[in-house]
This record gives C-alpha cells, sequence and structure tokens, in this order.
C-alpha cells in the first residue's frame, strides 16, 4: 500500500500533488510544515462543515420531530472552530466552566448550549445559571440538591435534563464505556436512583424537569446498544410519567458515533446511527403511547476526527535487527496520548512521498521520556529519512484536547485550512508560555 491508499481516512479534500506531496484543503501539507513548523495540527475547514450537514441530513430523514446537534466541546475546543460550527447551526455540549467560556468567546447563544459533567462545582453551576443555558444536564442526587438551592437563592428557575445510566455495554474501550451499572456517570435506573431524581425533580418549582439523556460512551461501532439503551429508558420515561406525572419533552441519546481510524474500519455512517436512533425512539414512544419528543444528538469525534490531521518531522531512526525498526518525530504522547491510554491504533504516511511504494515496517516514536509513548506501531512505510514530513489522519478528536506539555514541550499550533488557504486558529506555545504561571 501506498500513502495514496491511506486517503480514504484522510479529509475528502485530501489528495496527492504531481510533486508528491499531501494535500489538505488545497494546501500543500509539507511546504504548510516545513513553513510553519511542527508538530502542526491541521484541520479542514469544509470537512467540518461536512460532518454537521450529514447529521442534519439524517435527522431531517428519518426523524419526524423536533432535533438538534449539539457538539461534543470535549473532542477538541477551539474558538474558530465553535465559530464554524454554529454557522452551521450546531449548538454545544460543555462539561467544564472551561468549555463554557470557550463558547462565550465563540459568541455562542447560550440557549444552545447544554452543560454535562458528574461533578459539577457550585461556582460552574452558579455561572451557567447566569448565563441561561439552554439545559443543565443533572448527573447525580448531589448535583440537583445543589443545582436547587443556587436555583432558590437567585431565585431563577432553570431547564434540566437527568442523565439515567440504562445499564446497557456499547462494546468499546473500558476507559470509554459510560453506559453500565459501574459507571462514575448517571442516575441509575437498576437502583432506583433515576427515580428519586425524577421524584425530587418534579416537587421542585424551581426545576423545568424537560428530559432525559444517556450516553453509552465512545467509540461504539455498534448501532444496537442504541437501541436497547433507547428502550430501556423509554421504559423508565413511561413509568416515571405514571408514578410521577414526567412529561419527557427532551430526550438525548447522547453520541459516541465512531469514525474509520483505519483503512480496514468499518464505522456505520452518520445516516445508519440516526435511522437506528430514530426508529427506536418512536417505536418506544407508539409502544408506551409517548408524544415524540424533541432529541438532541452530540458527535464530537465524528464530527472533528477525521476533519484533523497531525504533521511531524522525522528525527532519528534506530534499528534493532530481527526485532523493530523505531522512527521518531518531533511530537508523541504530548500532543497524543490515545495510543499510550487506549491502544488507538493510527495509520501513517510520508506526506512528502505519498506515491511511493511502501518498503520497511517501522514503529513511530515520539519524543517524551516514555517507553509508552508510541504513536502508531508496526505500520509500513517508505524508507524514511530525517526531515521527512509524517502525517497521522483523525486526529482531530481528543489529540489537542487530552495535551499537555509534558518534558515542558510546548503544545502544538493549530490550523485551519480551505480553498487553499490555511489560517492560524491556535499559536504554538512558546517556553515563555510555559513558565507564565510560575509565581
Amino acid at each position: 500500500m501506498r500513502g495514496i491508499d491511506a486517503l480514504s481516512v484522510f479529509p475528502a479534500s485530501a489528495r496527492a500533488r504531481d510533486s508528491g506531496h499531501l494535500e489538505i484543503g488545497g494546501v500543500d501539507a509539507v511546504d504548510l510544515a516545513r513553513t510553519r513548523g511542527t508538530p502542526l495540527y491541521v484541520f479542514d475547514e469544509q470537512e467540518l462543515r461536512g460532518a454537521a450537514r450529514s447529521f442534519r441530513a439524517a435527522l431531517t430523514r428519518h426523524y419526524p420531530g423536533e432535533s438538534a446537534i449539539i457538539y461534543a466541546s470535549k473532542a477538541f475546543s477551539n474558538v474558530a472552530l465553535f465559530r464554524v460550527l454554529a454557522e452551521e447551526g450546531v449548538g454545544f455540549d460543555v462539561v467544564s466552566g472551561g468549555e463554557m467560556a470557550v463558547t462565550e468567546a465563540a459568541g455562542v447563544d447560550p440557549a444552545n448550549v447544554h452543560f454535562h459533567g458528574n461533578n459539577k462545582s457550585e461556582t460552574e453551576l452558579e455561572r451557567a445559571v447566569e448565563a441561561g443555558l439552554g439545559a443543565i444536564v443533572v448527573d447525580n442526587l448531589h448535583e440537583l440538591s445543589l443545582l436547587d438551592a443556587i436555583l432558590t437563592r437567585t431565585g431563577r428557575t432553570q431547564r434540566v435534563s437527568l442523565r439515567v445510566s440504562p445499564g446497557v455495554d456499547p462494546h468499546t474501550h473500558a476507559h470509554t464505556t459510560t453506559g453500565v451499572l459501574d459507571s462514575k456517570f448517571g442516575l441509575a435506573i437498576q437502583t432506583g436512583q433515576a427515580e428519586q431524581a425524577v421524584a425530587r425533580a418534579v416537587e421542585s418549582p424551581r426545576l423545568d424537569l424537560a428530559g432525559l439523556h444517556f450516553h453509552l460512551g465512545s467509540p461504539i461501532f455498534e448501532r444496537e446498544p442504541y437501541a436497547e439503551a433507547i428502550r430501556v429508558t423509554m421504559d423508565f420515561a413511561a413509568r416515571m410519567k405514571t408514578e410521577y406525572g414526567f412529561i419527557m419533552k427532551l430526550f438525548s441519546p447522547g453520541g459516541g458515533f465512531a469514525v474509520n481510524y483505519l483503512v480496514s474500519d468499518e464505522a456505520p455512517s452518520a445516516d445508519h446511527y440516526m435511522e437506528t436512533i430514530s426508529r427506536a425512539i418512536i417505536q418506544g414512544c407508539d409502544v408506551h403511547g409517548l408524544e415524540i419528543p424533541a432529541i438532541s444528538i452530540e458527535p464530537g469525534r465524528s464530527v472533528v476526527g477525521t476533519a484533523g490531521v497531525a504533521l511531524y518531522t522525522v528525527g532519528a531512526t534506530k534499528t534493532l535487527p530481527d526485532i523493530r525498526t523505531y522512527v521518531s518525530v518531533d511530537g508523541g504522547m504530548g500532543d497524543n496520548i490515545r495510543p499510550a491510554i487506549y491502544g488507538s491504533r493510527y495509520e501513517a504516511v510520508l506526506a512528502s512521498r505519498m506515491a511511493d511504494a511502501e518498503e520497511v515496517t517501522v514503529t513511530i516514536a515520539g519524543k517524551y521520556c516514555e517507553s509508552g509513548d508510541i504513536l502508531v506501531r508496526d505500520c509500513s512505510l517508505p524508507v524514511p529519512a530525517a526531515g521527512d514530513v509524517l502525517a497521522i489522519p483523525v486526529s482531530g478528536a481528543y489529540c489537542l484536547a487530552m495535551s499537555s506539555t509534558y518534558n515542558a514541550n510546548p503544545r502544538p499550533e493549530v490550523a485551519l485550512v480551505s480553498d487553499g488557504q490555511a489560517r492560524t486558529i491556535r499559536r504554538r506555545e512558546t517556553y515563555d508560555d510555559l513558565m507564565r504561571l510560575d509565581v
């Protein structure tokens, strides 16, 4: 396989130029890397917009009720990126005061922001109430009491949903499974916690209990877990209507939609996910005589994942005969810790030699002082040389969001490309930035 054979997991605009260089969004990725430096993360604006539009089209096609796309900000939070998505009519799911601040800086309508998280602080909740966020998704009974006290003290009311745990295994990595019973997230239906929360929320004059929410985990390559979790949650909603008069006006099956990291991956399309989710909701409402609720879906990875490409410069090569060849690059676990903590797998190509045939099997190592700092294990490349530009696709989600300054390495620049133009949307950190908070 040559570099050009991996283009299926790059942004749709990606191609190999006659020079053999990788092009993204009409921009020569090699020239961009050499003029701006590496590591460099490149986001394709049209890929971002296209992902949002594909979910909107799928919802329009399959769901008869009101619907909203709420971007899961934890995948990657950036002011310019938020502005692009807001232009596409996308709302935002935030899980911290910091992510809330990014939506404010981007000029996002707070009515289109939903606040998640399993341990929201009193300060964060006060800020969310004052800002007038569209919904606070309550995760536990402690938070319910805390929020109710804040609302009583301020004389305000707040629209809320309850995050319930349906006890469904989505068959993904244990570290990213969140909808099972043994999880720090959500009000478990099986234990009665979810019912307690409904009873208390319905009694409060300050809490506008609008709906229910669950999130199973990520990335989920199967569609059946969504259908099963919706069935469980609809059964619960019907019982809560009978017991407490609860009317579910809003429902969210969360996100967790998978993307193709490897050429061999076969993630369902946005249309397939939305067809399964819509059918399950409609059937649940029919079975229990419930009104069709407004729904919100929360794609994160599936909006920004494929849009992002990480560019690195090759440095040292270490060959251990009959064992392994390590090719080191100038980034690593500081900008992408996912392989180290999740065992995540990626494709890799030499962006300056896309048409060359692969000749050697190598392991792409980072520059950090950890043996676990491996980006791609056992991939085939043309024989790499120091100075080559290496590209790792599908780097838009969680890489930068989980980045660090380990070993006092500054975090990388981020560029947005479209129609042959590139603009910086986050500058490269400097050494001065690393010490700016030191006193």
